[in-house]
Parts: C-alpha cells; structure tokens; sequence
C-alpha cells in the first residue's frame, strides 16, 4: 500500500467493542498505520483491519482485530481515503455499482439456472427418481389418487365382470423385456373425460370414458402398455421430483413459501410429461404389442381416436390430449414402426 499521509482526516464513529459508548473520533492513515484522534486514541496497522464493501448509502464500517470498529458516514471521503492507500473493491463489488456488470452478472445467472433446468435436473430427478424407495413412490401416488377421488373421479360404472376382463387381458401381455413394474390396474368414472395415466404407486388409472371412446379392448391394451412404459421408465416420479425442485427454487428466491404450498396439489394434478416421455413411452407400448403379437393398427387407431375427438371438441375438453401432446406426430410414429 502506499503510505502517504491522508489529510484531511475522515470522521468517525468509535465504539470499543465492550460498551455501547459512541466516541467521536477522526480516521487518517501515515506510514501505514490507521490512526484514531479525538475522544479515544489507538493506532493500527492497515493490514490488521476490516473494511466493510462499498455500498450507495450504507455506512463503512472498519473493524479492529479486537472487536473495536469505526463507523464512517462520509461515503465520498472514506472512498478517497481508501484509494489512496492502495484499497481496491472486490470485483463482485465493482460488478454490483456498475449498470453493464450488473446486468452480466443477472444474464449470466440466467443462463446458468436455464441450463441446469435444462440439462442437470432432468438427469438428477432420473437418478433420483430410480433410487427412491417403493414405499415412497407408493405413497406418493397413493396421495394423489385420494386427492383425484375427492375433487374429479367417482367409483366406476362398470360391473365387477367387466372391470375383471380388462384386468385379466392386460395381466396376459409380457413385458417386451425383462420384468414388468408392478401394477394395478384402478377404474374411475370421470368428469374431465377420456383419461388414462400411471401415478408413482403403480397404479394405472383408466376411466370409463376412455374404455367408451375406443371400443376395442385391443386398442385399450395398447394405451395401457403406454401408461406402463411411463411406470417403467419413472416418468411420474422424475417430473415430481423436478417439481418439487422448481418449487424450492422459487421459494428461495422469491420467499413466499404459503402460496407455493397452497398451489403445489394442483401443479401436481396437472403434471405434463416431456415429448421425449411421451416417445419413451409409445416405444414402450410399440414393443410390448409387437412382442404379444397384437397389431399396431389398434394403437395407430387410438391416436387417431385421440385426433378426431380433438378436431371435433377441441383439447379443452380432452385431458388425456392436453397431457400427451403431438398427436400427429405420434400417429406418424406408430405408423413408420408398423412398416418396419
């Protein structure tokens, strides 16, 4: 540091850190030493005090190995006073007084947040998702099935005959590979329409209305074998997961945890798979009919079911369209693998 005499002195406010009484006191520096006059007295080497950082209207504060400090309202001379022996700000203080560092500095985080949403939470939520353990998962999607039970479903209008068929025909499909995930196979009646969807529990929920649309018990194996894919595969639990994330996140940075938690059920209600899921998944059903011999006309023909009720109603009233988007991409998709 350069050791020149600071002149004029800067004032200050002294407190001896053992009592609350205020000193009043000037602050100038020679050969290196911080020197205190006035209504207490002491000597410092430069190198044993702590500057408080730079900011538009809080007071500098320099602290004393001993605890004593110096509180300093006269911003501009501290800041002179300062330069003088050489004290340069940190650069995330020069990036905070300065518009264009600023403004890099909250780009920057941007991007960094848009890439980690991006890339490092769906990998996270996957390995996370594949070592939670099944009671978690279980209960979890138990949860939500109470929660849909009370608000959308009610009990199915099928007959126990009925119920009993559909479930005996899906438990007769081999997975395409290796062992299946565990299943139950749950009937609701609906109000929302057409619906099917596996929750973390293992239970696939199939409504009356959807079994009505497609009225082809092959065609219902087929978005059957796509909802276990999405259980195969952990989909339900991974966009949970990365919910959850997004949710602490705001929290964090907003700080208004109530009306997260307030909103968090319905935001899980309303949970969307990724187009990549939502491939998962189809390949999952494509391979699981392919490998029980069923033709893939039946799931070409539920999408098509699924884009004529869209044209005619709109994906308003459709919430199985509004959760599995791209339907004429999909039926593109079925159809290639049907020429392979």
């Amino acid at each position: 540091m350069d050791e020149r005499l600071l002149s004029p002195a800067v004032e200050a406010s002294y407190f001896d850190g053992r009592t609350s009484r205020l000193y009043r006191v000037t602050l100038a520096v020679h050969d290196g030493v911080a020197q205190v006059r006035g209504e207490a007295r002491r000597d410092s080497p430069l190198g044993e005090l702590r500057v408080s950082e730079r900011s538009q209207r809080a007071l500098r504060k320099v602290t004393f190995p001993d605890g004593a400090y110096l509180e300093v309202r006269d911003l501009a001379g501290m800041t002179a006073l300062l330069h003088t022996t050489g004290h340069s700000d940190s650069w995330v203080v020069r990036i905070q007084h300065s518009w264009r560092g600023a403004l890099a500095a909250a780009a920057g985080t941007l991007a960094l947040v848009g890439l980690g949403y991006v890339y490092v939470l769906p990998v996270a939520a996957d390995w996370l998702a594949r070592i939670m353990p099944p009671s978690m998962e279980h209960q979890l999607g138990q949860g939500v099935l109470a929660l849909l039970d009370q608000r959308v479903f009610q009990p199915s209008r099928f007959s126990d005959q009925r119920m009993a068929e559909l479930t005996a025909r899906f438990r007769q499909l081999q997975p395409p590979t290796g062992g299946a995930p565990d299943w139950r196979l749950v009937f609701r009646h609906s109000r929302i329409g057409p619906n099917a969807f596996a929750l973390p529990s293992g239970d696939i929920v199939l409504t009356d209305e959807m079994v009505r649309l497609l009225k082809d018990d092959e065609a219902v194996m087929g978005v059957l074998a796509h909802e276990l894919g999405h259980l195969h595969q952990h989909h339900m639990t991974r966009r949970v997961i990365q919910g959850a994330v997004v949710t602490a996140g705001a929290a964090m940075l907003f700080g208004d945890v109530s009306s997260l938690l307030t909103t968090a059920p319905a935001a899980l209600l309303d949970m969307k798979y990724s187009r990549d899921a939502e491939r998962e998944a189809d390949d999952y059903a494509i391979a699981m009919l392919r490998h029980n011999g069923i033709p893939l006309a039946h799931l070409a023909a539920v999408f098509e079911q699924f884009q004529k009720l869209e044209h005619e109603h709109g994906v308003q009233m459709n919430a199985y369209l509004s959760s599995h988007p791209a339907t004429d991409e999909r039926i593109a998709h079925v159809r290639a693998a049907m020429r392979q």
